[in-house]
């Protein structure tokens, strides 16, 4: 206890005497000022004078002002006699007493900093560290899984780990340099991190935009095998540390080889000798350079670089990138890089059970968004999706059985989505004609994809024209038109059956189609009005920032299936837009609900123009100027709403169409924009006859339900049979039709 006193007696007397010693330091410091200062005057003096004798002639006598520092004194306290057994301060001289505090202030410092609290702070730290000796049994992550709405499994993140231990030895020598040039250059020579590795990589994210870690192949299997991958300084402090210890309990070679044996090269490939047998269907020791160049990219970003999922501009942007570092380290030269590089890789199929694949990756995609990359592939997660399991195995079929028998029709691709408009589920998902298919860019998922929609996009047109004046009873001239753009082209719209109709009634207009009404409306609205109902219908691709006209009416602008199955959705549920979400439930590895569904659907147009869009896309007879009475658009004894689109030079043929419980979007075409046969008939051929098979399985077995007429619509005699109007706008329509006009207008 007496020592502990003593302890802190001493300390304290250190803290008091600290004010006297930088009292005296202060002064101590002006003191040598001056002196300085006058010694370098007196000094100048004496060269000059030597100057003057050395070469025999005579300096302009300069003078120096007189240069005085002002006395500073500063307040003395009355000192006490000594305190804790030491004299009082005027026994010592002024240098000893500066001395005296110099030395108790530091030691203080010292002893506490020693003594006290870094062993506390490293004690603390150094038990929050995990066990080295774990890095050899390594880090095993749990499988996240994904369900259909009734259970079924439709794929597992990471399964299994499929890994097969292998010696560095067996590894050629090619793999482990290119592993070592893109993830760790100086792997050899840095103590377990590499700060100049941190500053090129730094760098290089700036400069060239192709990401790079600062972190050496040591840290990212401590990262990896003991940590989590949490971006915070703790986090990172403990990697070095840990990395450091690593360095001095394994050799390189040791740490090389356990890399090798962990680190995920993505899906179920642990290891690098099961990613050379999933990706190449051989043993690690008789991969190529090129392999290899593609094998040490992979563990930066497994499912971005993967092959089985992403398009090849993606992968091979960074097996050259590899090839590159490997030139600049000297372990090839440029020639043997381009010839790696332009040799073309026999990729093995993938051997992992999935169904509805581009399903699976859309969601993977919207599940990393909101709960970042890790969780995803490793966090356990138990996923309950919206999708119909049977249903998208039913419209898979479809798909491949249409491309298959309209080949004829320049057809070389299709897809299919399904949602139910009341609250945003996918019900079904099909991408393309076969996921697998990586010679026709089969992974690309169409339904993601911007593409042009033709006259489908009429229906935000309409929509807007009946809450702005308009009415089914309108009457709009379809008669030649050219359209003036200054510094471009006159724009001359034509029908797609090539002919003029003179004046129509709104009603007539859109359910066949015709495409100069629809410019004649969009004049009058204006393009500006159409992207506002687009962007609230759910066209996210329309931004305010990009450059639109009239043609904005007939599909010029690109959109997405998922956004015109939104836009058609609104519709469907009565004006009301339910945003698209394909998960109803998120369960923790624990079995926590991490996420429910909650829908809350939003009004973003009226009930009354909503039904009577509805309405006019149902009526078959309206449409059967254009299409027939019996064409696939028609399902006898139900009431369902559909709308076709053909782009310029029939690039993609489209069918959407809707009842209360579904949206049924279907499209055919070729990735690569290849024509179709100009004997396509939209309405009749492509697109429709795939919607007809889906949506007529999806309504045989419903009642056909009593049409509820909302409160705002009025219901009047029209040009022979009952129309709708919104309430106050029933007088607005003369319903008859006058002689057309010989002359064509030109505007």
């Amino acid at each position: 206890m007496a020592v502990i006193k003593f302890l802190f007696y001493l300390l304290a007397y250190t803290l008091i005497r600290v004010g006297n010693f930088v009292e005296k330091f202060i002064e101590l410091f002006i003191d040598n000022i001056k002196r300085i200062t006058l010694s370098i005057h007196r000094h100048s003096k004496n060269i000059l004078s030597y100057s003057r004798r050395l070469f025999h002639f005579r300096f302009p006598k300069i003078s120096y002002p007189k240069f005085s520092l002002p006395h500073i004194s500063f307040p003395r306290r009355q000192k006490k006699q000594a305190h804790i057994g030491v004299n009082s301060p005027r026994i010592f001289s002024r240098k000893r007493r500066f001395v005296v505090n110099f030395f108790f202030f530091f030691f203080g410092i010292f002893f506490s900093s020693i003594f006290i609290f870094l062993p506390i702070l490293g004690y603390v730290f150094v038990s929050d560290l995990p066990s080295l000796n774990k890095l050899s049994v390594a880090y095993i992550p749990q499988t996240t899984k994904l369900y259909d709405r009734d259970g079924g499994l439709l794929y597992e993140f990471y399964a299994e780990e499929n890994r097969t231990l292998v010696a560095l030895s067996d590894i050629p020598a090619h793999l482990r340099q290119a592993t070592i040039a893109i993830e760790d250059q100086n792997f050899y020579s840095h103590p377990g991190f590499d700060l100049r590795g941190i500053a090129r990589a730094f760098v290089s994210n700036v400069t060239d935009g192709e990401f790079q870690g600062g972190s050496t192949i040591t840290q990212q299997l401590i990262k990896s095998a003991l940590l989590t991958p949490d971006p915070t300084i703790t986090r990172k402090t403990k990697e070095v540390i840990l990395a450091l210890w690593a360095e001095q309990k394994y050799d390189k070679d040791e740490i090389l080889e356990l890399y090798f044996n962990y680190v995920p090269y993505g899906g179920t490939a642990w290891g690098v000798q099961a990613a050379s047998e999933v990706y190449f269907g051989k043993d690690v020791s008789e991969v190529t350079l090129p392999e290899a160049a593609f094998l040490a990219g992979l563990p930066r970003a497994p499912s971005v670089y993967s092959p089985f999922i992403n398009s090849e501009n993606v992968w091979k942007k960074r097996q050259l990138t590899v090839l590159r570092a490997m030139v600049r380290d000297g372990y090839v030269t440029q020639e043997q890089a381009e010839e790696a590089y332009n040799q073309k890789l026999a990729f093995e199929a993938p051997q992992t059970s999935i169904k509805a694949p581009h399903f699976v990756m859309y969601v993977k995609d919207f599940l990393v968004k909101k709960y970042g990359l890790y969780a995803v592939e490793r966090g356990g997660l138990q996923i309950t999706t919206s999708l119909d399991l049977d249903l998208q195995q039913f419209v898979e079929a479809e798909v491949r059985k249409t491309v298959e028998e309209n080949r004829y029709l320049g057809i070389g691709n299709a897809a299919s989505v399904i949602t139910d408009p009341r609250n945003g589920d996918i019900l079904a998902m099909v991408g393309s004609r076969d996921f697998f298919d990586r010679e026709h860019d089969g992974n690309v998922n169409i339904t993601t994809s911007l593409r042009q929609p033709g006259s489908t996009i009429k229906l935000i047109t309409y929509t807007a024209a009946l809450e702005n004046g308009y009415t089914e009873g309108s009457l709009v001239q379809d008669s030649p038109i050219t359209i003036k753009i200054s510094g471009k082209e006159s724009y001359k719209p034509v029908n797609y059956d090539g002919r003029y109709h003179g004046m129509v009634p709104l009603r007539i207009a859109l359910a066949n189609s015709y495409n100069i009404p629809a410019v004649r409306i969009a004049q009058k609205l204006t393009p500006e009005l159409i992207l506002e109902y687009g962007q609230k219908m759910g066209i996210s691709s329309w931004r305010n920032d990009m450059p639109y006209g009239l043609s904005i009416t007939l599909g010029g602008n690109e959109v997405t299936m998922l956004d015109l199955a939104t836009a058609y959705g609104v519709i469907a549920n009565n004006g009301q837009k339910a945003e698209l979400d394909p998960i109803l439930e998120v369960r923790d590895s624990y079995g926590k609900v991490l996420k429910e569904k909650d829908v809350h659907p939003v009004q973003v147009v009226s009930e009354g123009a909503a039904f009577i869009v509805e309405d006019i896309l149902s009526d078959n007879r309206a449409r059967s100027g254009a299409f027939g009475a019996n064409s696939p658009l028609y399902i006898p004894d139900k009431r369902v709403s559909v709308k076709t689109g053909t782009t310029d030079n029939k690039r993609d043929n489209w069918t959407v169409g809707f009842t209360d419980n579904y949206v049924v979007a279907t499209w055919v075409g070729n990735n690569d924009n290849t024509p179709l046969s100009p004997t396509l008939a939209s309405g009749i051929t492509g697109a429709a006859p795939l919607w007809r098979d889906v949506m007529e399985s999806l309504v045989k077995d419903e009642e056909e339900h009593e049409v509820v007429i909302p409160e705002t619509i009025i219901e009047k005699r029209c040009f022979g049979y009952e129309a709708y109007f919104l309430s106050g706008t029933e007088d607005k329509s003369r319903c008859w039709i006058p002689r057309p006009s010989p002359t064509p207008a030109t505007q």
